[in-house]
């Protein structure tokens, strides 16, 4: 008997894109999510002959490994992404849809894989990866008002905040329950309207943010800004919304916001500056747990003895330096 396994980034983009394609085609399958750093996924699904595995919003050059692993097994594969990917094998069993191009994420691929038929996900879902110039052109042939496309904004927001965290444990709920509760709507302005869960989300981030934005960067210039977090659930909770924010209000300067991750390490969220969006996936990769796409990218354990040397490549990478 067939088994089923969805995979999905335990954010917008990725529970936008699950859903869109559960819409679609209904699956009585296993769901293996996370928090948004919980990247290695795939190593959790025992799939084999004849099984079936979807992946939304998940790296495969991380999942490399796991991957081969599935297929070897004779687990059939389907891969939508807009992460770094690397070399993709070419198996029968994998049909891969990735495309890493700055200006799209895993719910545009998925919404053009559906021909359009749940849009409106897919626009949260692109507002959700602070990527407001797609949404807009998503939206366009919805017809919309301001007041429609606020709402999808605030529930794309809203969803991606959540799965922000070093673990589960950082989260307001976990990415798989707030899933569930998700796929019980068809209409994104209806789950927004009646889950009262989200506007407790929504609250706690205004919340986050605010103590974010009260702190001076540690260093800065016309091309960079670099910000230091303190050891606390809610910068953990915070470090990826914040460096959108930052993104946004200066697009033409690159940031890295950055926070302790235990004793000896930090994590780092990336923003290549928006009027010119690569480079923050090359930066990335440059260190071990490193990855991401053109735009946003992060590490998830920059060893404390590479900070400096991670400051200069940062420098490097976007042009000049930072003045400390």
């Amino acid at each position: 008997m067939m088994r089923a396994w969805d995979v999905a980034n335990g954010d917008a983009d990725g529970l936008c894109a699950l859903h869109q394609l559960r819409l679609a085609e209904p699956l009585a399958a296993t769901l293996v999510t996370g928090a948004k750093r919980d990247i290695e996924l795939l190593s959790r699904v025992e799939a084999g002959r004849g099984d079936r595995v979807t992946v939304l919003d998940v790296s495969l050059d991380r999942n490399r490994t796991a991957l081969v692993r599935l297929l070897e097994r004779g687990a059939k594969v389907l891969w939508f992404d807009h992460h770094h990917a690397g070399d993709v094998p070419a198996h029968p069993l994998l049909e891969a849809h990735i495309d890493a191009a700055p200006a799209v994420c895993t719910s545009a691929i998925v919404d053009r894989w559906l021909g359009g038929r749940f849009r409106a996900w897919a626009v949260a879902a692109a507002f959700g990866d602070n990527l407001p110039e797609t949404a807009a052109v998503l939206a366009a042939p919805l017809a919309l008002d301001a007041a429609g496309l606020e709402a999808l904004k605030t529930l794309g927001e809203t969803i991606n905040y959540n799965a922000y965290g070093e673990s589960e444990a950082d989260l307001l709920v976990a990415p798989a329950e707030l899933y569930r509760r998700m796929s019980g709507y068809a209409d994104p302005f209806e789950f927004l309207d009646k889950e009262a869960l989200l506007r407790e989300i929504g609250e706690r981030r205004r919340a986050d943010l605010a103590q974010a934005l009260a702190l001076a960067p540690y260093a800065e210039d016309a091309r960079h800004a670099v910000y230091l977090l303190p050891d606390a659930p809610w910068s953990r909770r915070v470090g990826g919304a914040f460096a959108n924010h930052l993104a946004l209000a200066h697009p033409g300067r690159a940031h890295a916001v950055i926070g302790p991750h235990g004793s000896e390490a930090f994590w780092v969220s990336l923003r290549a500056p928006r009027r010119s969006p690569s480079g923050a996936s090359a930066l990335a990769r440059q260190f071990a747990t490193g990855g991401g796409r053109e735009a946003a990218a992060g590490i998830d354990e920059l060893p404390r003895s590479r900070f400096e040397e991670f400051l200069r490549r940062f420098e490097r990478a976007f042009g000049g330096a930072a003045a400390r």
